[in-house]
């Protein structure tokens, strides 16, 4: 299940691409299929083994070349461990919202994007997240240890991304259906996934996420734009804001 987009994206075979805070690695997989050549970056060791055996997998079984895998490793947005403009495309999915110093992690990303580099940045869309913050505390910090330390709003996520250095080139939202799947499991407790509504209401998620019937893409295009779970952001490589000429 993708967040970005990969025609916004404008990823193009051979390009370095970086994703930055991989989780188990679904962007980096899409990535590699597209023949980019792919670095995976997460904090979670567990997932960075997963992502890993998954790439030597998927190499294996001829669904992806080996030249298509670069590296998956373990390190922090906020110091990456790469040169100045390294990458063509950076993604970052669900991540800023968890890092206190997110403006130090979008210059990170700014700073190792080559100039003309597209990022993509995703966080909770603001206003299904409020509704789970008001909800459940222990869906997020300070309850819940690395869970979310913020709600963006649109505007300051564009605004952080601009004074980084990038030029804001796309938006949009993504996973209506997800959004309500969120309220569900923080009303009962986020822990309490055996809860009969949520567990009815997860295969029905994961029901759709397999068979993508044509009349459910309908009610996910219609209702993202106000129900979206997540918020999208496509920004291009400029100067910082203050930065000398």
């Amino acid at each position: 299940m993708l967040t970005v987009r990969f025609d916004k994206l404008g990823l193009a075979p051979g390009e370095l691409f970086l994703d930055a805070g991989a989780g188990f690695g679904r962007h980096a997989y899409e990535a590699a299929r597209l023949g980019a050549h792919v670095v995976a970056l997460d904090r979670a060791d567990d997932e960075v083994v997963t992502t890993r055996n998954t790439f030597a997998a998927m190499a294996a079984a001829g669904e992806i070349t080996t030249h298509s895998f670069v590296a998956c490793l373990r390190g922090d947005t906020t110091g990456l461990p790469f040169a100045d403009a390294t990458f063509d495309r950076v993604v970052t999915s669900e991540v800023l919202e968890h890092i206190d110093a997110d403006n130090a992690a979008m210059a990170e990303l700014h700073r190792v994007l080559k100039p003309g580099g597209v990022l993509a940045a995703t966080v909770p869309t603001w206003l299904p997240e409020k509704i789970n913050w008001m909800l459940s505390d222990e869906y997020h910090a300070p309850k819940s240890p690395g869970g979310h330390v913020r709600i963006y709003s649109a505007t300051e996520l564009k605004a952080k991304l601009r004074t980084a250095g990038f030029e804001i080139v796309g938006q949009h939202h993504a996973h209506a259906l997800h959004s309500p799947y969120w309220w569900l499991k923080c009303a009962v407790g986020p822990s309490n996934n055996d809860h009969r509504v949520v567990a009815a209401y997860r295969r029905f998620l994961e029901w759709d996420i397999v068979n993508r019937p044509r009349g459910m893409k309908v009610v996910e295009r219609v209702l993202s734009p106000v129900l979206g779970k997540s918020y999208v952001v496509y920004a291009r490589r400029g100067e910082p804001i203050g930065a000398s000429r």
